[in-house]
């Protein structure tokens, strides 16, 4: 019985509140801890648009009655607290803080190591900045939870810095960058539906929403007729944006369903720039580095970017692009006749993103997890 127990891999159960297909930072996660020899068990929930799984770890997908509001978390907090009360598990791994209280108190039950991924500074997005009341429910969580947790890390240097200085608590830095991006074959704009005599901007992946810059985006393509604007995946602003977008008669915007990263990293590669376009009125985009500036790095796209404080720094810094001070529907035209005025420029750009890409890839930066895990 001790020999088969010492032979006996350990077991994770890894939470997140999302759709499972379209959540990548989870996924690369979930890999990177099954190449190492966990068990490995991912929990999320199924909504009627998500697309099929396969892994090469079980998957548990909760199909819940309501899509959002308190309800929502409610019922998806019940389910994952039972499931984890009575499935095997050495480690939890919750990733954000919509998981965060039913796999601390199964922790504190079972005596379990409990590990905390932050996807965002989650008390400071504006859906919740705007709602004090809801705000003050989730920080009391926070509060009772996040400082008790046995490792921690988050996507930027910002967040670390502002979950550090509130809790006194240390998180490593794992930013949710793209893996290195080698197709067996490259798809041409034909192949993908897409226009081909155009200058192609996507604005793309699972978080269109409001205040990313989307809406003053698709302002903006009334005065850019040399231009195609597609947005490729999903997110709370996209219904108002297809209605503005019809009442507009924009015959160059176009937009693509959620799709599978390998497929959304075709359409990418086939952009002549990538939009990363955050305000900075509310502290969660204040601390963002979106995934989606790595994916146009990988894909060698150079970039379009609002000041937020990270992704102004690696966008000149690395020279991949070029920043605006605010995210207007006039600076937008004015940056993007910059850009076409500019060739050799943007040539620039668009090699230093190739360099870029062979060192800031997830490869390299998942070995922030190995001490973390190590101790598992």
């Amino acid at each position: 019985m001790k020999q088969n127990a010492a032979k006996r891999k350990k077991r994770i159960l890894v939470s997140v509140i999302n759709d499972l297909a379209t959540d990548q930072r989870v996924a690369k996660v979930c890999m990177y801890l099954h190449e190492r020899g966990y068990e490995v068990r991912l929990i999320g929930r199924k909504l009627p648009d998500s697309l099929p799984l396969n892994r090469p770890y079980p998957c548990k997908r909760f199909v819940l009655p309501f899509r959002t509001g308190p309800l929502f978390y409610a019922v998806y907090n019940l389910l994952l607290f039972f499931y984890l009360l009575f499935h095997r598990a050495d480690v939890l791994l919750s990733n954000d803080l919509d998981t965060l209280l039913p796999n601390y108190l199964v922790a504190k039950m079972k005596r379990i190591r409990l590990v905390y991924d932050s996807h965002e500074y989650f008390t400071g997005v504006p859906e919740l900045v705007n709602r004090p009341k809801v705000q003050r429910i989730w920080q009391w969580i926070e509060g009772k939870t996040l400082p008790k947790t046995d490792a921690c890390y988050t996507v930027s240097p910002g967040i670390a810095e502002a979950y550090q200085q509130q809790y006194q608590k240390t998180f490593a830095v794992l930013r949710n960058v793209a893996p290195r991006w080698q197709p067996a074959e490259k798809l041409n704009r034909a192949q993908l539906g897409l226009p081909e005599n155009t200058f192609l901007l996507i604005f793309q992946g699972a978080g269109i929403n409001i205040h990313r810059g989307a809406e003053e985006m698709l302002e903006a393509m009334a005065h850019l007729p040399e231009c195609t604007l597609l947005f490729a995946g999903s997110g709370d602003a996209l219904p108002y944006l297809k209605s503005r977008a019809a009442q507009l008669q924009l015959n160059n915007v176009l937009f693509f369903p959620k799709r599978p990263y390998a497929d959304l990293m075709q359409l990418t590669a086939n952009a002549d720039l990538g939009l990363s376009l955050d305000h900075d009125n509310n502290p969660n985009y204040q601390f963002s580095l979106p995934n989606k500036v790595f994916d146009y790095v990988q894909a060698n796209t150079p970039v379009l970017a609002s000041n937020i404080k990270e992704v102004q720094k690696l966008v000149n810094e690395q020279e991949i692009g070029l920043t605006i001070k605010e995210v207007t529907t006039e600076n937008i035209i004015e940056s993007i006749h910059y850009i076409l005025a500019h060739p050799e420029e943007y040539q620039r750009w668009k090699n230093n993103c190739e360099k870029l890409a062979q060192d800031v890839c997830w490869e390299n930066e998942v070995r922030v997890l190995d001490p973390i895990y190590s101790e598992s």
